[in-house]
Formats: C-alpha cells, structure tokens, sequence
C-alpha cells in the first residue's frame, strides 16, 4: 500500500518526466502539432483522437493519412467541401471508422462551425460539467442527417462510458502548462474541469496505486480517478494523465 506522499511525489516526478516535447513524436497529439492555425489544431486534434485506439504507429499514420487528404488544411476544407471532394476518402480505413464515418465528420465539423462558431463553444455550454458537455457535444454534433453508424464513434458519458478519446482531446485543448505538449488554445474551459482519459494503461496504474477501486473503466471510474487526482492538484488534476499513461505504457508499471 502506497502512502499519500508517495504517490504524490511518484505522480510529480512522472508528470515532469513524460510531459515534455520529446514525448509530442511517439503520440497522436503529433498531429495537430503540425499546424499553427487554432481551427486547423481543433480539427486535426479531433480526428486524431477520434481514430486513437490501437497500435500507437497506426494511429498516427492513419491520422497523417486524413489530414493530406484534406491538403494539410482540415479547416479551409471543412469549410469548403463539397460532397464530389469527400470522394477522395473512400478507401480510408481505420480499423472500424471508415470512409462513411469521416465523410459524415467532416460534414458534421462544418455545420457546428458555420452554426456555433466554434468547436470550443459547443464544449463550453456546460463547461463546469464534462459529463453534460460531452453529451451536449454528440447531441450537436448529430443535429444533420447520419448515418446510424457513425454515432457509435462519439461517446455519451451519460450512458457511463468513459469517453477516453474526447477527454484526451479536451485535455489538449484546454490545459496550459508551457511546456509545448498540450495547446491550451481553449479559453472558456477551466482546466480544474477537465475529466481523466481513462483507458486500460492509466486505469489499471490507477488501481495499484490505490486511486481507483471500480473495476470497469467507464464513466464512474472516471469520476472516482479524477477526484482522487484533484487531491494532489484541483486546479489541474489532469496533468497527471502524463504520469499514469507514462508509467503504464513506457514503463510497465
């Protein structure tokens, strides 16, 4: 059993260690780091996150591979698409998200732009509750025409799923901390909100440490990690992301 000030001072050297720039190479996040451009960072953060489950190098390449296909400008081609443009995407391809899915996405990106101005406002509607902002996003973002498949691509916290990938996305966009791995371009997000990315690596550290109990990662586990993390910092409990993603996968904790 690990002491309080043990992990405290395990999390505080692990989050030094793992957030550094030398880590952006390795992860998704590389791939809005290749834009400058606060929409083009969104949208490639977005999609990126979207398709981040399996293989670590597939991901990214896949993720690569959708932003050429939009010329290496996800905004200006959301915004000005038409539909003999999406044709391009047919044989995308990652693992269950095809060419349907991104084609409704990025028809879906362009409806919340032109309608709310920005994807941060649609977040931002509940911004000090992320099980009511994710859902209030997926209710949004299904506002057009789908296809029913698609909806299983974006996750509903409030029918307790973890919704890992949006809050990796979230943590992106929200936190700043000037170290240059997380963008910090989203004002209207506190970051004390943010919720954990919750998958098998930082669940399964979180266990041995004794700051998680709950044995499904879904959506109480979620809240039971992040409150116990806010002990350690309530202003930015998600930093330690760094720590259980880093211990779990680079160092087989």
């Amino acid at each position: 059993m690990y002491l309080r000030q043990e992990i405290y001072q395990l999390l505080e050297e692990k989050y030094d260690e793992f957030n550094r720039k030398s880590f952006i190479a390795s992860d998704p996040i590389s791939i809005p780091h290749l834009f400058t451009k606060k929409e083009d960072i969104e949208i490639a953060g977005f999609l990126a996150a979207t398709i981040a489950w399996g293989q670590r190098k597939t991901i990214i390449n896949n993720a690569n591979s959708l932003v050429q296909l939009m010329d290496s400008a996800p905004y200006d081609f959301v915004i000005n698409h038409n539909s003999k443009d999406l044709k391009r995407f047919n044989d995308f391809k990652h693992r269950t998200f095809n060419s349907i899915d991104v084609c409704y996405f990025i028809n879906a990106l362009k409806h919340i732009y032109t309608t709310y101005g920005s994807l941060e406002n649609v977040f931002a509607k509940h911004q000090q509750n992320m099980q009511l902002s994710i859902h209030h996003f997926k209710t949004v973002f299904f506002e057009i025409d789908y296809p029913e498949r698609t909806t299983k691509h974006v996750s509903d916290p409030l029918k307790n799923s973890s919704a890992k990938r949006i809050n990796m996305f979230l943590r992106w966009m929200v936190r700043k901390d000037k170290r240059g791995v997380d963008f910090g371009i989203w004002d209207k997000i506190d970051a004390k909100y943010l919720m954990m990315p919750l998958d098998v690596h930082t669940g399964n550290v979180g266990r041995k440490l004794g700051l998680l109990k709950r044995k499904q990662n879904d959506w109480k586990a979620v809240e039971e990690l992040t409150d116990n993390l806010r002990e350690f910092d309530k202003n930015d409990p998600i930093k330690y992301d760094f720590s259980l993603f880093g211990l779990g996968v680079f160092e087989k904790f």
